[in-house]
């Protein structure tokens, strides 16, 4: 080969190791508007009225002279007013959903329709329709609900993969913070697996979008419009958002929504057993390399644990092969299991 064929080939070498990376690098778009425009149709704001009852506070009753009959009567007539007559007061709640079946079923948090006694899913547009509730699953905190459009053309979402999100990688959230319907805020995953102590069953995807009262239940999309998580809780000391917004995520949520489809609760595996975690002494008087697992302190007698061998001091270590880094995984693992 001569010289010039050899400088001709590194000029092309070169060329291609600067250009080829860029190929497949994700980088966010110019403009989030025709995503945005796409997915709005399928999240919905959903309003709670729930009838409070409260009895009546006491009025003063007339003063007449003792002995009179009107006082007996007066006294008797208060005293029945107060037992039966109670006052109600509506309270009202927003929140936000998103449809995953064009029949009308509408994903939500929990705590967005708890105790409610009236729900209506409110569109994009701004119809109205009431809603039923399929179930819920408070320790989850999510809910199904499900409305008729009649002849109206739903959006659906389309369920992401939440095992392949990671972080840094672009989000974004739809929703209604303060009843602003149709809100939409940007951002990047700030953390996965988060433990907030909202209940053992859910590790929380961490996002800096903002997220605010009544965003709860509302999707949290990727950037190729896929919902990868649920809006539930953020921490503040204001109550407004600091860039600390927690999703549950996708993955974790879509066997329990199916579950309340079909049986209007959620079913989950059970171990039978107390655990612990598993401290530097319990490491070393087992001979273990290292604190992962969970330390089993108590066994239920009746439970399928007993059943299956183990006993009280043993460490679990992995369940249906997944490991069990902290105590706190195996609840959830647990849960998830048919």
């Amino acid at each position: 080969m001569n010289l010039s064929k050899m400088r001709n080939l590194l000029f092309l070498t070169f060329i291609y190791f600067l250009f080829v990376p860029n190929l497949f690098a994700r980088s966010a778009p110019d403009s989030f508007a025709d995503l945005v425009e796409e997915l709005i149709p399928s999240v919905v704001s959903i309003a709670s009225k729930t009838i409070i009852k409260e009895q009546n506070q006491q009025q003063p009753i007339p003063r007449f002279p003792e002995g009179s009959p009107f006082d007996e009567f007066f006294k008797d007539f208060f005293d029945n007013q107060q037992r039966q007559s109670p006052s109600q007061r509506p309270m009202y709640g927003l929140g936000s959903g998103f449809i995953i079946d064009s029949s009308g079923i509408v994903v939500t948090n929990n705590h967005v329709i708890e105790g409610a006694d009236e729900i209506t899913i409110i569109m994009s547009d701004q119809e109205e329709y009431k809603a039923e509730l399929l179930g819920r699953d408070p320790k989850a905190d999510l809910a199904v609900l499900k409305f008729d459009p009649g002849e109206k053309k739903l959006n659906s979402v389309n369920w992401g993969n939440s095992d392949e999100v990671r972080v840094g990688d672009w989000n974004i959230a739809i929703g209604n913070p303060l009843g602003l319907g149709g809100t939409v805020t940007a951002g990047i995953v700030s953390a996965i697996s988060r433990d907030i102590g909202n209940g053992p069953y859910v590790k929380f995807i961490q996002t800096d979008a903002s997220i605010n009262r009544g965003n709860s239940g509302g999707p949290l999309f990727n950037i190729d419009g896929e919902v990868i998580g649920i809006n539930t809780a953020i921490i503040s000391q204001t109550g407004g958002s600091i860039g600390l917004g927690f999703a549950i995520p996708a993955n974790s949520a879509k066997k329990i929504i199916q579950q309340l489809k079909d049986f209007g609760r959620t079913k989950r595996g059970w171990l039978g057993v107390q655990i612990t975690p598993v401290s530097r002494e319990i490491a070393e008087s087992l001979g273990l390399l290292n604190e992962k697992g969970a330390f089993i302190s108590n066994l239920n007698p009746e439970g399928p644990s007993k059943e299956a061998g183990l006993q009280e001091g043993d460490v679990i270590l992995k369940f249906n092969n997944i490991e069990i880094n902290k105590m706190t995984d195996l609840p959830r693992v647990v849960a998830e299991s048919d």
